[in-house]
């Protein structure tokens, strides 16, 4: 399969957002308290799954065999709750603060992301300084030190350089490994100087103290699972560790795609830097339409019902930069075909910096060696 490689002029998010706001209808943009529902049955799922294994007899083929399908089920609930949480963040479901805090530290249990460090590394940080030097969820630069986090990342994140266990620790893993990346970094060290993570940053004392008090709770809640699971090896294998590590799979089949395979972008602009994929209906039913990935970019507190419908607007006012959404069998290929580490912004390397593969996506006519400083952000 090949790709056109097309340089297009940057165009900034606040710019799209700004031509296409009054073209959405006003409810777009007020929150739904009705996803509160969704939230509560993905949990009172897992609550089930996990009220059930304790009844039954795991080491039982048979029961086991009944079992499985429950698996997969949880294991959804798990993506589901996560995504869930990322949206009330955002403001989009309720908009009382300490409420949606609250039901957000519960839908992030199961992913152990305190919601604080999320609002910081993801709401503050990620979409203000999207694919550039600042942003902690980009790749790492070829340049940058070969920690031991980079080469956990070299070897779980998908690229032209995974092998097939490296594929299953990813799926299965990485999204755990992203947190503890992030709230190690925070706890231990809180310093724009951590060489570990892509973009260090640094938080306030007050906010470091409530993710680590939010963590405390989080760990509280795993232990309590487990007890109630009664330390059965055989139970928390089928009804603790797949579940989630499967619901794991499920964010990292969407989250890998966002912006791992895009360019860096010197300005902000989500049809370049980031990459929505088009996925079997019922996922997006199940998913809250994480799937508009770009979409949201423009408009992070907009209710994700209405995605599709910027979707149209973007068809209609910019269809010469439609090629940012893709199916996601493609996207995936896009991302099995190419190293993961920037050696420039347009440019992917692998870990020995022998290759050098232009960006198949968008490339921008602009590019700034500013994305190349040690920056940091120091909140």
């Amino acid at each position: 399969m090949s790709y056109v490689i097309a340089k297009k002029a940057l165009i900034s998010q606040a710019t799209y957002a700004k031509k296409l706001r009054p073209l959405l209808p006003p409810e777009a943009f007020e929150p739904d308290p009705g996803k509160l529902l969704v939230l509560a049955v993905n949990a009172l799922i897992l609550l089930l799954g996990w009220a059930i294994a304790k009844r039954l007899n795991l080491h039982s083929v048979g029961q086991l065999g009944l079992y499985l399908p429950l698996v997969l089920v949880m294991a959804n609930s798990v993506t589901a709750l996560t995504f869930g949480s990322h949206e009330l963040l955002h403001g989009s479901i309720i908009r009382r603060p300490r409420l949606a805090h609250l039901f957000s530290l519960l839908g992030f249990t199961p992913g152990w992301m305190p919601p604080t460090l999320w609002q910081i590394v993801h709401n503050r940080i990620h979409h203000n300084n999207t694919n550039t030097a600042a942003d902690p969820d980009r790749n790492y630069l070829f340049d940058q030190p070969n920690t031991w986090c980079k080469r956990v990342q070299n070897f779980a994140v998908l690229s032209s350089e995974i092998t097939p266990l490296g594929l299953i620790f990813g799926l299965l893993m990485s999204w755990g490994f992203y947190t503890f990346r992030n709230l190690t970094s925070v706890l231990l060290f809180n310093s724009p100087e951590v060489k570990y993570v892509p973009a260090a940053f640094a938080v306030k004392p007050k906010e470091r103290r409530k993710i680590a008090a939010e963590f405390l709770v989080i760990l509280l809640i795993h232990l309590g699972i487990i007890s109630y699971l009664e330390f059965d090896v055989t139970k928390l294998i089928w009804a603790y560790f797949l579940p989630v590590g499967l619901g794991y799979a499920g964010l990292i089949s969407y989250i890998g795609t966002n912006h791992l395979a895009s360019p860096m972008t010197a300005v902000n602009d989500p049809l370049l830097n980031s990459l929505s994929v088009q996925v079997p209906k019922i996922f997006d039913v199940l998913h809250l339409n994480f799937s508009y990935h770009a979409e949201h970019h423009i408009f992070p507190g907009l209710n994700s019902e209405y995605y599709p419908r910027v979707r149209e607007l973007l068809q209609r006012h910019y269809p010469e930069r439609m090629d940012y959404v893709t199916p996601i069998q493609q996207a995936w290929h896009l991302m099995r075909s190419t190293p993961r580490l920037y050696r420039d912004e347009t440019t992917f390397t692998d870990w020995s910096g022998t290759e050098s593969v232009p960006c198949p996506l968008n490339l921008p006519v602009e590019s700034s060696s500013e994305l190349y400083s040690p920056v940091a952000t120091n909140l």
